[in-house]
C-alpha cells in the first residue's frame, strides 16, 4: 500500500514538473526580445512568399486572358496580394509598430488587414451566390449591391470605433472593436456555409459526367471547408482575446500565440485556397464574362470540359 501511494506521489510529481518545465519554456519564448523578432520575422517571410505567388497568379492569369478586364478571379488575386504585402510589412517593423506614440495608429495597421482578408474572401461567397441564383433562373442584380452594401457597413462601422478610440481610448471601446470582429467572422462563416454548400449540393446533383466537373465539386467543398474553418478560428479568437489578456494579440510579448493565430487564421487558409484556385483558364476559350473563372473549371474550362 506504502508502495502504491510513493509511485504515485512520484508520477503527480513528474506531472507538475513538466507542467512548471512546460509553462517556464513557453514564459521563456515570449519574454525573449530575440525570440519575438524571429517568429515575427518568419510570419513576415510567410505573408511575403503567399503575397508573391497570389502577385504571379494574377499576371498569369492577365496575360491569359488581357481582354476581359478586371474580372473576379483577378480581383481575388490583387486583393489576396495588397493584404499579403500589408502583413507582411507590418511584421517586418513589428517592435516599431508597437512602439508607436499613437495607439490608434496601431490598432488600425494591426485591424486593417483583417478587413480587407474579409473583404477578399467575401468576394468568393459573391461569386458562388451568383452562380447558384443564375443556374436557379432567379435574378442577382441585388447580390452585388448587398456585398457592397454589407462591406461598406463593415468598414463604416470600423472606422467609427477607430474614431471614438482616438477620442476617448477605454478599456470598453477595445473590447467592442474585437467583439465586433468576432461576430463579423461568425457572419463571413455563416455566408460560406450557406452559399458554398447551396453550390456544393446543386453540383452534387448534376450529372458528374467529365473530370471537370468532378474537379469544380471538390474545389468547391474544400474552399467552403477551409473558409469556413479559419472564420470560426477567428471569431473563437476574437472572443478570447477580448475577454483574456493571456490571449492578446496586440503585444510583443505573445509571438508563440500570434505565431498560431495568425498561421491558422490567415497564412494557411490563403496558401490553400491559392493552391486549390490555381489553374487558369484555356488560352484559346471563349469565355463567358458572368461566369469569371473564380473557380478552375469554371468559364471557358467548364465549357470545354463539360
Amino acid at each position: 500500500m506504502g508502495r502504491s501511494l510513493g509511485v504515485v506521489q512520484s508520477a503527480a510529481a513528474a506531472i507538475a514538473y513538466n507542467l512548471r518545465y512546460s509553462s517556464s519554456w513557453w514564459h521563456d519564448i515570449n519574454d525573449s526580445p530575440l525570440w519575438q523578432d524571429q517568429i515575427f520575422r518568419g510570419l513576415a517571410m510567410l505573408y511575403h512568399l503567399v503575397a508573391v505567388v497570389a502577385l504571379v497568379q494574377l499576371l498569369l492569369l492577365h496575360l491569359r486572358v488581357p481582354y476581359y478586364g478586371w474580372t473576379t478571379q483577378k480581383v481575388f488575386q490583387f486583393l489576396n496580394f495588397v493584404v499579403n504585402t500589408f502583413r507582411f510589412v507590418v511584421f517586418v517593423y513589428r517592435r516599431q509598430v508597437q512602439n508607436l506614440h499613437s495607439e490608434i495608429l496601431l490598432h488600425v495597421l494591426l485591424d486593417l488587414p483583417s478587413l480587407g482578408f474579409l473583404t477578399t474572401y467575401a468576394i468568393l461567397v459573391l461569386f458562388w451566390a451568383e452562380i447558384y441564383y443564375k443556374a436557379r433562373n432567379e435574378s442577382t442584380h441585388g447580390l452585388r449591391l448587398s456585398f457592397y452594401a454589407i462591406n461598406a457597413a463593415v468598414y463604416l462601422v470600423q472606422i467609427i470605433i477607430w474614431l471614438i478610440m482616438w477620442r476617448n481610448p477605454i478599456p470598453v471601446v477595445v473590447l467592442s472593436s474585437k467583439l465586433f470582429f468576432a461576430g463579423v467572422s461568425l457572419f463571413a462563416a455563416v455566408g460560406f456555409v450557406m452559399y458554398g454548400g447551396r453550390l456544393f449540393l446543386m453540383l452534387k446533383r448534376f450529372p458528374v459526367e467529365s473530370r471537370g466537373r468532378r474537379k469544380k465539386l471538390r474545389e468547391v467543398g474544400y474552399v467552403t471547408a477551409i473558409c469556413f474553418t479559419c472564420f470560426v478560428v477567428r471569431c473563437v479568437m476574437m472572443g478570447f482575446c477580448a475577454f483574456d489578456k493571456a490571449a492578446d494579440l496586440d503585444v510583443l510579448n505573445h509571438p508563440v500565440l500570434s505565431l498560431v493565430y495568425y498561421l491558422l487564421v490567415e497564412i494557411f487558409p490563403s496558401s490553400l485556397v491559392l493552391f486549390i484556385l490555381r489553374k487558369l483558364p484555356r488560352r484559346n476559350s471563349a469565355m463567358i464574362p458572368q461566369f469569371q473563372p473564380l473557380l478552375a473549371s469554371s468559364g471557358p474550362e467548364e465549357s470545354n470540359q463539360g
